[in-house]
């Protein structure tokens, strides 16, 4: 019979994999790291862990109600507002407290080259009308809007390869991972003379360093904004999160 109180982190990110390692040192709390399972290999996390979907609302609801977790904190990536939207029902329904972790994003300052978009289809047209070489670092599962434009040369940097391989005209992938500085990214857009960054406002420090990189060299970003979320508490540290957690 579980006697400790029960954490659920909906995670896949820096911050999940810091609140766990957190919480897990701190001891008296059961600790559960769930993962999207879209990454082969992912990291593994301090305290349990699980991987892959649950069905939707109802299968995450379902899923609390049999592990009775007290509290759920999604720390899940910015850009995941799906699992968002489903978290937000479950919990309302298991009458379960739900946090989210939210990652600050970044702000534009005086000398960025910034055209925010609300969805890549409008990237794609921006560079239809400007660009020549682009780096493109939104992931390996959103490039399908930008596939038809043959006229330009694609540096696609992602973690994992894209399965199946989009059918780019002119591309190079770049596998990788963050943390990047910005000397290496300032010498990488120098060295395939990119003229145009395509991301996400994923916010944090492992992959600001192409934005600052990009304001030294005059660099143009389309930059997608965040999709709406659902109205909740929100931390913005992991020490923050912990104080919610006490609070319970």
């Amino acid at each position: 019979m579980q006697t400790s109180p029960s954490v659920l982190i909906l995670g896949g990110t820096t911050e999940a994999y810091d609140l766990a390692a957190a919480l897990v040192a701190r001891g008296g709390l059961r600790v559960v790291t769930s993962f999207a399972g879209r990454t082969k290999s992912p990291r593994l996390p301090a305290g349990e862990w699980r991987s892959g979907g649950f069905g939707g609302a109802q299968g995450l609801a379902e899923y609390l109600r049999a592990e009775t977790f007290d509290a759920v904190i999604d720390a899940t990536h910015p850009f995941a507002a799906a699992m968002a939207f489903n978290a937000a029902e479950a919990c309302a329904q298991e009458n379960t407290a739900l946090l989210r972790l939210e990652r600050a994003p970044w702000r534009a300052v005086p000398g960025d080259r910034w055209t925010e978009v609300d969805t890549l289809d409008e990237a794609a047209a921006i560079l239809r009308r400007d660009a020549k070489r682009v780096l493109m670092a939104v992931g390996r599962q959103e490039l399908a809007p930008f596939v038809t434009l043959d006229e330009i040369w694609f540096l696609i940097r992602s973690v994992e390869a894209p399965e199946p391989l989009p059918a780019f005209k002119q591309y190079e992938f770049l596998l990788s991972r963050g943390p990047f500085d910005v000397a290496s990214e300032r010498e990488l857009l120098r060295d395939k003379r990119i003229d145009t960054i395509v991301c996400k406002n994923s916010g944090g420090t492992a992959t600001q360093a192409k934005l600052v990189a990009a304001r030294e060299l005059g660099i143009p970003v389309a930059m997608k904004r965040r999709p709406p979320r659902p109205d909740l508490p929100i931390a913005y540290t992991i020490d923050d999160a912990i104080a919610w957690l006490k609070l319970r």
